[in-house]
């Protein structure tokens, strides 16, 4: 498309540079901008442009345009609205949607723009209207339609204008009534009631009262009779008449026209295929409901503005006001649009169509005009977040046949390719202890044991009453969540299940199953320590690649190989999982070009391999729908610009970033639908609503309203957890919030829920004690090589706290081991100093002196002695109160420093009394070590020089630092 500067109205010099919102008016023919003061205010008498700017996660930035027509708008200024509209759009590049919106027939996108909703006032530029600037408030009656965006229309005031189906605000002086049709549903009251709240900040400045009045109420109620005395009393309604506006067009069918010299001619044919359209010409498809205008990629800007205004042409003609217009340009075509042919065989290409915007702002780029916001933004450099704790709890089960065995916390992260796990992870949460439940899926794993786990771990959150989130997860498919819970994850080959054994003898195939004395290469790869895998592959040449390192083994050698396009991360994680595969052998570093001969021989000899990096399914921008579930069959609607309040309680909805599916089931939600929520993600998943084209083994999470974890949250723009914790359905918790001022109010204080080990209950430990399990191997294990990554750089990171991992709040502490509950966890040594200490101050605290000091960290009750003479009257209880509230503070604050004492002591104290032993003895490889030691603070053993030595500060020093960050330099070094 060949653009000038005569063909751009100055007006939108600069437009669309960032995300947000821009509107101009039509006035005398022209575009003027409207201050943003005034964004969300239409009249009825006007025309408006609406442009929409979105960044997207590639960096880009999208645009959507919108032209308004209000009721009263003349046609001139309504067709100066759509012609410069096409300009809008080229001098944004040619590529944006552009959508013909009317007065009471908007669509839900461009409500969604203006959130509660628009209302718009009577009045407008062009002669013969003017502004109704209100001096004194008019009672008026609006009807609300929607349950995801609300459509307000004023209607007469009048009973006439009421009935059962909708919902109705009444805007008197002193208060505002909502009456709800008794046909009407809960999730449309909910939605109202924000326009109620809308009304009252906008029109009475927040301070008058607001009631509901419920259809079929008699007059005992004081609201209902208040509300009917405004109707002459109350009367009953009559049925809901039908009448234009409510009746929908039934025509399903679908018209191609080819626009030439101004006129629409039809296009013959008995499908719709891609193949119809040319680039050199306008089409229009006309849908009934819709009408599109297609746009090839070298129409000229006149072609573009003629097919325009024959797509008005044939609304009009038709009278078809609730037609909406939607204008594509080749390249970009929408889904709705796409979805309306037989066949659309041609992937979008986008490269001309950004040589075309980089022209238009060379063009306006000479012309002195900032065009910053035309180029295509840079990618914005993402730093990888799992957006969950990695100090939790973790127990792992393999799936064996109907039955599962729980792996040993060394085993934990190690998985078979052939084989079905289940796994359950504990870790605290903003406010309380959350739980992950899911599967994981081999390639290689047989159906049987695939529906088998499904089935256990379905169970496991059903008996935790639904509180815990629920993945399904595939090999090869892994989300960073998943890493990050396991962080040194393994992937063998073959299995060593019952169903995996049982599918190998029956299809009479190999068994490739993983032998550590055997020939095994793995490529490893990750971000970080805490962020790593190992994945056993083919041991051939052609499964190497210059952008991975790898590890290769066979009974007695043990070869590392780098690719010259590894980073220096790659080959750390190298050393990092050489201890977990094969801890006992010295390696032989190969570097890519110069391996020695017996490292080809064990790979078969010499081939070509790949040197591009493999991706994963890049996450896309996120997009919210609602769903209903009947039948077998899935009905979604898109909801735009979402918020969390459209998450409704009594609904199920589906957050879909294309990498990842996330299933939201709101506690209202029927429990048959609960149990059925997985299927419903995999039934998205099959219908692929926006023609993305999901992988069938996308990661799907299921998040239960009031346990959304914070990888589930990072998509809503604002997360308030204390609406979760209200009860009622969505109408009865947005009322009072209304009520309230606009403030939600639990029913009652978030607690930490208690976490369930193995169908057994169990407490949950303070944040402050959970361990790390960024080393997930056992302390028992055989080291041999030196410690990685370099102690100076790693203890300059550790001193700047902003540079922690994203994942991890402040408080958690993270320990050298992993805290899990399994059977051999018990046979950690116990602690021995400081536990000692403690345990002797609440010996003596059982016994309670004259002044009892309990620590802050021990829960108990006191309970005050009943006095045997009776208060005789109040003032003697009060008495009482006030000095049992005047101990309990004179306690507190014993125990707050005793405890500090304590802890302070802990730190050096407990350090100086213990024995002194060489550092060859204390490691985990010495042919002599010592016993009957704290193994998980080996390092107060040193001797001070040798302390010094390793950990460069004196011992004082070391214990006068947090607790956090102890650990962090005794990760780093990891002397033992």
């Amino acid at each position: 498309m060949s653009v000038s500067m005569r063909d751009l109205d100055p007006a939108f010099q600069g437009a669309g540079q960032k995300a947000g919102i821009e509107v101009w008016r039509i006035e005398n023919f022209s575009p003027a901008p409207i201050p943003k003061s005034s964004i969300g205010k239409f009249f009825t008498g006007d025309s408006y442009i609406v442009l929409k700017t979105t960044a997207l996660k590639t960096g880009a930035l999208r645009h959507d345009i919108h032209y308004w027509l209000g009721k009263d708008t003349s046609q001139d200024e309504a067709g100066t609205a759509a012609v410069k509209t096409v300009e809008l759009d080229a001098a944004l590049g040619g590529r944006a949607v552009q959508y013909r919106e009317v007065q009471g027939h908007e669509t839900e996108k461009f409500l969604s723009y203006f959130k509660p909703c628009i209302i718009p006032q009577e009045g407008g530029i062009a002669s013969g209207f003017k502004h109704v600037e209100a001096e004194e408030h008019i009672t008026r009656l609006f009807v609300c339609r929607g349950k995801h965006v609300v459509h307000v229309k004023e209607v007469p005031f009048a009973r006439s204008s009421l009935n059962h189906d909708d919902i109705y605000i009444l805007d008197t002086k002193s208060k505002i009534f909502q009456f709800n049709g008794s046909n009407s549903s809960i999730q449309e009251r909910a939605k109202a009631l924000e326009v109620v709240q809308y009304i009252k900040d906008t029109y009475h400045d927040g301070t008058c009262e607001v009631a509901t009045v419920e259809d079929g109420r008699l007059m005992a109620d004081a609201d209902s009779g208040e509300f009917w005395g405004f109707f002459g009393g109350f009367a009953p309604l009559p049925r809901k008449t039908a009448n234009a506006e409510d009746t929908p067009d039934i025509s399903d069918t679908k018209k191609l026209f080819c626009v030439e010299k101004g006129q629409a001619n039809p296009v013959e044919g008995d499908t719709l295929k891609r193949e119809m359209l040319d680039t050199n010409k306008c089409f229009i498809l006309d849908c009934g409901l819709e009408v599109f205008v297609w746009m090839g990629r070298t129409t000229s800007l006149d072609d573009r503005k003629v097919a325009s205004g024959a797509a008005e042409e044939m609304i009009r003609s038709s009278e078809r006001p609730k037609s909406q217009m939607i204008r594509i340009i080749e390249g970009f075509e929408t889904v709705p649009f796409r979805s309306k042919f037989d066949t659309w065989s041609q992937e979008t290409n986008t490269t001309v169509s950004e040589d075309g915007r980089g022209r238009v702002a060379a063009l306006l780029q000479r012309q002195g005009v900032n065009v910053r916001g035309l180029m295509k933004a840079a990618p914005p450099k993402e730093e990888l977040q799992a957006f969950i704790d990695c100090t939790g709890n973790l127990q792992v089960w393999r799936v064996n046949g109907q039955e599962k065995i729980l792996l040993q916390a060394s085993d934990h992260s190690k998985f078979y390719s052939g084989d079905c796990y289940v796994f359950q992870y504990s870790y605290p949460g903003e406010e309380k202890e959350e739980v992950l439940i899911g599967t994981w899926f081999g390639k290689r794993s047989v159906e049987e044991e695939r529906a088998s786990a499904v089935s256990m771990a379905s169970k496991m959150v059903e008996s935790m009453k639904f509180v815990p989130a629920q993945a399904r997860i595939y090999e090869g498919k892994e989300p960073v969540q998943f890493f990050v819970i396991m962080q040194s994850f393994i992937v063998f080959k073959g299995g060593i299940s019952s169903g995996y054994k049982k599918y190998i003898e029956e299809k009479e195939v190999d068994d490739d199953t993983y032998n550590e004395n055997g020939l095994a290469l793995f490529r490893i790869q990750g971000s970080g320590p805490e962020n790593m895998q190992a994945i056993q592959v083919d041991p051939v040449a052609s499964s190497l690649n210059s952008s991975y390192c790898y590890i290769l083994h066979n009974d007695s050698s043990v070869f590392t190989w780098i690719g010259n396009l590894a980073t220096s991360t790659d080959q750390e994680l190298v050393e990092r999982q050489l201890d977990l595969i094969k801890p006992n052998l010295q390696t032989r570093a190969q570097k890519e070009g110069s391996e020695s001969e017996q490292f080809w021989e064990l790979l078969g000899g010499k081939t070509e391999y790949s040197s591009q990096k493999l991706t994963k399914e890049p996450e896309s921008d996120a997009h919210l729908f609602s769903c209903t579930f009947t039948k077998d069959i899935l009905k979604v609607t898109e909801i735009y610009n979402f918020t969390q309040d459209d998450l409704m309680t009594e609904d199920i909805f589906i957050v879909d970033c294309h990498s990842e599916i996330f299933v939201w089931v709101g506690q209202e939600v029927v429990p048959k639908n609960k149990l059925l929520a997985l299927t419903i993600g995999e039934k998205f998943i099959e219908k692929d609503s926006l023609l993305e084209k999901l992988s069938p083994e996308a990661p799907i999470y299921v998040i239960m309203e009031g346990g959304e974890p914070s990888f589930f949250t990072r998509f809503f723009t604002s997360w308030d957890s204390s609406k979760s914790a209200m009860h009622g359905n969505s109408f009865q918790r947005k009322l009072r919030i209304v009520k309230n001022g606009g403030t939600p109010v639990a029913d009652k204080p978030k607690r930490r829920t208690p976490a369930s080990y193995g169908g057994r209950s169990a407490s949950v430990p303070d944040k402050s004690q959970q361990r790390s399990r960024s080393m997930s191997f056992s302390p028992d294990r055989v080291r041999v090589r030196g410690r990685s990554p370099a102690f100076n750089a790693l203890a300059a990171t550790f001193e700047n706290q902003n540079a922690r991992n994203l994942s991890t709040p402040p408080p958690v502490v993270k320990k050298l081991y992993p805290r899990s509950v399994t059977p051999d966890s018990a046979k950690l040594a116990p602690k021995s100093s400081a536990i000692a200490s403690r345990s002797a101050l609440f010996e003596q605290l059982k016994t309670p002196p004259q002044e009892p000091l309990i620590p802050k960290s021990i829960k108990a009750s006191t309970k005050k002695p009943e006095s045997p003479v009776p208060e005789s009257n109040s003032k003697g209880k009060e008495e009482r109160k006030d000095n049992d509230k005047e101990e309990e503070k004179s306690m507190s604050t014993r125990i707050e420093s005793l405890t500090i004492q304590e802890d302070a002591k802990e730190g050096v104290e407990d350090e100086e009394d213990l024995p002194a032993y060489p550092y060859e003895r204390l490691k985990t490889t010495s042919p002599d070590p010592v016993t009957d030691i704290d193994v998980t603070r080996r390092e107060a053993y040193l001797s001070s020089e040798e302390f010094k030595e390793k950990f460069g500060m004196t011992k004082e020093a070391f214990y006068k630092l947090p607790k956090w960050k102890q650990n962090k330099f005794k990760m780093a070094v990891q002397l033992f």
